[in-house]
């Protein structure tokens, strides 16, 4: 079923032609009809096709022309461009979109620059709308060699991801990816320093403007991680990996400074870092969410998080907050030890904290349930008031 619809969509691209002309539409102006005779060597020909086709203000038409030397004396090689375009599937906004980042491409042949690269993704098992969004994004993708850049590119990708279905996801979600030249030489690096071929592929998925550093950047990255005490073998070291190349210097300052506003220090920030990396991505207003209610409301003490930081990533309203009032409701009545953990109850799933606080206790688990219930049923609504 597949490769028949595959095969008839390079039967179409196969058989495009360029003789019909562009409908008229609110946003693409029927151009062609009133310019299509000039044969002025100047650029202003490509400057007035640009503003009457695309809407473009004549500052930023001016500057697209200047930037990238668009010029051409007819409409008819940059029509013949869009009508190969529309035929894909390409939307007025993504034509705009695409032009506005690569007007060079009005002046390409685009059966000898373009339609080997879309048919390249297409025999990956590329719908046609993927391909639509992978260029729209990124346009600059077609300025890419095929054989130089695209295809090694998605092949070193593949060997990591181990499928073409994973490999084209990764592409879609990351446009930029297959013509970034830092890429191929970090997965290499990565590599060379232990990291395992699964937390490559994590990043690749997840995290792939980790990827996007340069090559000594990510060297630093990987030695600071190391010296922290992170195994390259092992999983969290992707995820570690994945928050030091996210977060700019600054960033990083801001995330301290926003646990140290609790009380921690700089030696708790990087202990709950070390325990579990995704705590450095969670954004400032989450951490002071949690940290306030954690603090003001239930009245614990902000260090407990530094031992099990995975309750920054639970959510507060759907998680916190119900098991909390359990939480209070069993060490107002004395039935949790004094020494018991505070954090634990708010990591593990769902079945294990109904049996392990709620419905060990006989008695009271018909009005514990009731409580978590009641606050669970309160977020669910929230959420729906949210959503309409």
């Amino acid at each position: 079923m597949f490769a028949t619809h595959r095969h008839r969509s390079l039967l179409h691209l196969n058989a495009l032609t360029f003789s019909q002309s562009l409908k008229p539409n609110p946003l693409f102006l029927p151009f062609s009809l009133h310019f299509s005779t000039n044969t002025s060597d100047s650029p202003s020909f490509a400057v007035s096709y640009l503003i009457h086709n695309f809407g473009f203000s004549p500052l930023l038409a001016n500057k697209l022309c200047s930037t990238y030397r668009v010029k051409f004396k007819t409409a008819q090689n940059p029509d013949s461009v869009l009508t190969f375009f529309r035929n894909q599937g390409f939307s007025d906004s993504q034509l705009r979109d695409t032009i506005a980042k690569a007007p060079w491409l009005l002046s390409c042949n685009p059966l000898k620059r373009v339609l080997p690269k879309f048919q390249f993704f297409l025999s990956k098992g590329a719908s046609n709308s993927d391909i639509v969004n992978l260029v729209s994004k990124n346009p600059l993708l077609l300025s890419s060699s095929l054989e130089n850049q695209i295809v090694p590119a998605y092949e070193f990708v593949y060997r990591f991801l181990k499928s073409h279905k994973n490999t084209i996801a990764c592409a879609r979600g990351n446009p930029s990816f297959f013509g970034h030249i830092y890429m191929p030489r970090n997965i290499k690096l990565l590599i060379e320093n232990g990291v395992t071929d699964s937390n490559i592929a994590t990043l690749l998925q997840l995290w792939s403007r980790a990827f996007k550093l340069r090559t000594t950047d990510t060297l630093k990255v990987v030695e600071e991680l190391k010296d922290m005490g992170f195994n390259p073998k092992q999983t969290i070291f992707a995820v570690a990996m994945a928050a030091k190349a996210s977060l700019s210097k600054a960033r990083w300052k801001e995330k301290v400074d926003a646990f140290k506003k609790w009380g921690w220090s700089d030696q708790d920030v990087m202990e709950a870092f070390r325990r579990q990396p995704h705590c450095m991505l969670t954004s400032i207003d989450k951490i002071n969410l949690v940290m306030d209610f954690w603090v003001n409301e239930l009245g614990w003490d902000a260090l407990a998080i530094v031992k099990r930081p995975r309750v920054l990533g639970a959510s507060l309203e759907r998680r916190i907050k119900p098991r909390a009032s359990v939480l209070q409701y069993l060490l107002n009545k004395g039935l949790l030890k004094k020494n018991a953990s505070l954090t634990y109850p708010f990591v593990v799933v769902d079945t294990m904290f109904l049996d392990k606080y709620v419905k060990r206790f006989k008695e009271e688990s018909s009005y514990l349930l009731n409580l978590y219930e009641e606050k669970l049923n309160l977020a669910h609504a929230r959420d729906k008031t949210s959503m309409s």
